[in-house]
């Protein structure tokens, strides 16, 4: 088997490109840019350094792992990067050109007046439930074909990081904060009054999960277009093409994902949209990509691994 799959080439090239783009347009906007430089190599190696483990001892169970996963575990590390990285091109944050999208689109911002017409803490918490399932549908998705078939995995893992890295890199050129804007101070966007969360809605769980996760986690800038839906809809393609059983409770969350992300404000509706876009394009390339690589999932689904 060679160590070098679609996923490397991919994983390596991102690291690249973007190590490449610090280097030459960090100016002022980048401070302590050696060190994203650094990272970016330092990263590369290791990755290779695994695979080449990985191929003299397959039969090693933590390597196997850690090959097979390391692209879902480096998402979340690349999209925080998009954050310090995303001034580079623009300045300052471009939510004035998507509010008022949103405003042309309906007359009156959707991520604002959702929430308000239903301030009930059972419709709240369905939604940020919903929202964080986001989460759980990365990596058990993962973790089913995983175990399911490898080949499945790889062709899995390969498509979902070729739409995240399209995704990071439009967040890098194309900083936009989202509705927080409207409900927290944004670095690098004028303040203004702010929009409070009805008090029942602050009460629930699932609401003071995703505030936990946004507090510490989030990256500044990166809301158009929507990775949740994006991803979200890549993962539902994959579960009904190879894990039939959960299709229909899948697309369930599916819609109720894409409806959190607007009423959490967590996203303007052209976000939503950009997202869905961003997959029905790049889904069908990555398509073609991981084909011309020789590589392919497996026909039928519950196939066992050979």
């Amino acid at each position: 088997m060679k160590p070098y799959r679609f996923i490397d080439y991919l994983t390596q090239l991102y690291l690249l490109v973007v190590g490449l783009l610090i280097v030459l347009f960090h100016g002022q906007q980048v401070p302590w840019w050696q060190v994203y430089v650094a990272g970016h190599v330092t990263c590369m190696l290791v990755i290779h350094l695994l695979l080449k483990a990985h191929d003299r001892r397959p039969e090693s169970r933590l390597l196997d792992l850690l090959r097979h996963f390391y692209p879902i575990l480096l998402y979340a590390v690349f999209y925080r990067e998009t954050g310090a990285l995303n001034q580079m091109f623009v300045r300052g944050m471009l939510d004035n050109l998507f509010i008022g999208a949103d405003q042309y689109l309906f007359g009156f911002q959707p991520s604002i007046a959702f929430m308000d017409w239903l301030p009930y803490l059972p419709v709240s918490e369905l939604f940020y439930a919903s929202y964080f399932s986001y989460y759980v549908m990365i990596g058990g998705i993962g973790f089913i074909l995983y175990f399911q078939d490898k080949r499945n995995f790889f062709h899995y893992v390969s498509i979902v990081s070729f739409v995240f890295c399209l995704c990071y890199l439009t967040y890098i050129v194309l900083p936009v904060a989202g509705p927080r804007v409207f409900w927290a101070p944004v670095d690098m966007f004028p303040q203004q009054t702010l929009v409070p969360f009805p008090e029942v809605v602050q009460r629930g769980p699932f609401f003071n999960i995703m505030k936990f996760i946004y507090d510490h986690f989030e990256a500044h800038g990166a809301a158009f277009p929507s990775s949740h839906v994006a991803i979200a809809i890549c993962t539902i393609w994959f579960s009904w093409r190879y894990i039939p059983k959960i299709r229909y409770v899948h697309l369930v969350v599916l819609i109720l994902l894409i409806l959190s992300t607007v009423y959490c404000r967590y996203h303007y509706v052209v976000d939503v949209l950009g997202g869905a876009a961003t997959t029905a394009i790049l889904m069908p390339l990555g398509e073609l990509l991981h084909r011309k690589c020789g590589e392919a999932g497996a026909t039928s689904a519950g196939r066992a691994t050979t």
